[in-house]
């Protein structure tokens, strides 16, 4: 883009300080919106006029106009920026023709230098300090500040008061970004077959200080006549990147599994999809299918923590006896691995992704066991509370460091 196509006056208005832009003979060429609206006068009565005459002194500051031209010249002759202390230069109220309002402003002005290095623009910022002026602190300082320690305490005032304000459309923006995301999120994550089941409790908690999108992911899908195939799956990364690749394969692997009903056949689809997916390759998934006429968790996993089957005394299993790596590991296809499991009418069948147990410099079958002991105190509770009491047993329940999708499943 060249400077041609840039639209400064665009640029100017858009700022959210006060700026006036002066030529070398101190007339105004401009004054942006900010500035407009904090000193309440008129572009028309502004621009092409003498910087002293349109701002002359007014009765409660006979000098404000005198100083404020005295650092203009120093800009000139110094072709370096010069700061003004707080001045007091009252504003005419609105409706008020000939009634002025207290006002102080602390000035600071830049220049903008020619191809021959002398000064051709002068940019001058005026903030409002009357609030800081008129504030206690000032006040009863003893002994007071001279102005020069003055000026500097306005100015960090100032440059506060913008943070405040930037802090605040900062985080408007957060909130905006924020309910985007966990729309999106719930959308990506919506399971149909899952409403059916009073059995079945998920949560899931992006990592602490993220926007509600990441790349883990849970999936229910009912299979006729009477089976039940579970997914919990995670892919590298965070970000709408990474929630963009979870809701590519999430599709994918519902679409596998109802079309080869075995774990493993689902997997090997899709691994093979998710090497024509960008970011899907190394991705995890645990894959369960219940079938409660045999009494069998049907399972097969590729790269991911082992699911846990909790019985109702407190013993438990963990589903590792068909692990294989994460998807796109193996440069050729491979068959993957696929285990059987009996289990009893009153089990539960936990599911998660690796930022349930995973802590910083922590190896990950310290926060294994960890989970299968926090699972054998809470074996007898509805899926619901086992859900809660797990994540606040673990200290997650308001989010880890790394996302966590959880699904509880009573058998």
């Amino acid at each position: 883009m060249t400077t041609a196509e840039i639209d400064f006056e665009e640029l100017f208005d858009a700022a959210p300080n006060p700026y006036l832009v002066l030529d070398a003979d101190l007339v105004v060429r401009y004054a942006n919106r900010a500035y407009l609206q904090v000193t309440g006068r008129t572009r028309e009565g502004l621009v092409g006029r003498y910087i002293l005459e349109a701002f002359p002194d007014t009765p409660a500051a006979p000098e404000a106009a005198r100083d404020f031209g005295a650092s203009l010249q120093r800009v000139l002759d110094s072709r370096e920026p010069d700061v003004v202390a707080p001045h007091r230069f009252d504003i005419s109220v609105a409706g008020g023709p000939g009634d002025l309002e207290e006002r102080w402003w602390c000035g600071m002005s830049s220049p903008v230098l020619g191809p021959d290095g002398t000064v051709k623009w002068i940019i001058a910022r005026a903030d409002d300090v009357t609030e800081f002026m008129r504030s206690p602190v000032i006040r009863e300082l003893a002994p007071p500040l001279n102005k020069q320690a003055t000026g500097i305490a306005a100015q960090v005032y100032a440059r506060s008061h913008d943070l405040e304000q930037l802090n605040e459309q900062l985080r408007q923006a957060h909130a905006h970004e924020r309910e985007i995301a966990v729309t999106l999120q719930e959308v990506m994550l919506r399971s149909p077959d899952l409403d059916r089941h009073r059995d079945i409790a998920v949560r899931y908690l992006p990592a602490s200080g993220s926007l509600n999108v990441c790349g883990d992911w849970y999936d229910v899908v009912d299979l006729p006549p009477d089976r039940c195939s579970i997914a919990v799956g995670d892919v590298v990364g965070h970000g709408l990147q990474a929630a963009a690749v979870m809701g590519m394969l999430r599709s994918a692997l519902s679409a596998a599994i109802r079309a080869v009903p075995s774990p493993a056949q689902a997997l090997e689809v899709l691994g093979l999809y998710a090497r024509a997916v960008d970011g899907a390759l190394a991705t995890t998934v645990a894959k369960v299918l219940i079938d409660p006429r045999s009494r069998l968790i049907i399972y097969s996993n590729a790269g991911h923590p082992p699911p846990v089957l909790l019985h109702p005394d407190g013993s438990r299993q963990l589903l590792d006896q068909a692990t294989d790596p994460p998807l796109g590991a193996r440069p050729e296809h491979v068959p993957r691995p696929q285990a059987v499991l009996s289990y009893t009418p009153g089990d539960t069948l936990v599911l998660y992704t690796d930022g349930l147990i995973e802590r910083r410099g922590e190896d990950i079958d310290i926060g294994l066991a960890r989970l299968t002991d926090s699972l054998a105190q809470y074996s007898t509770l509805p899926v619901e509370e086992l859900a809660d009491a797990l994540l606040a047993h673990l200290g997650v329940d308001g989010g880890g460091w790394d996302d966590i999708a959880l699904v509880v499943v009573r058998l």
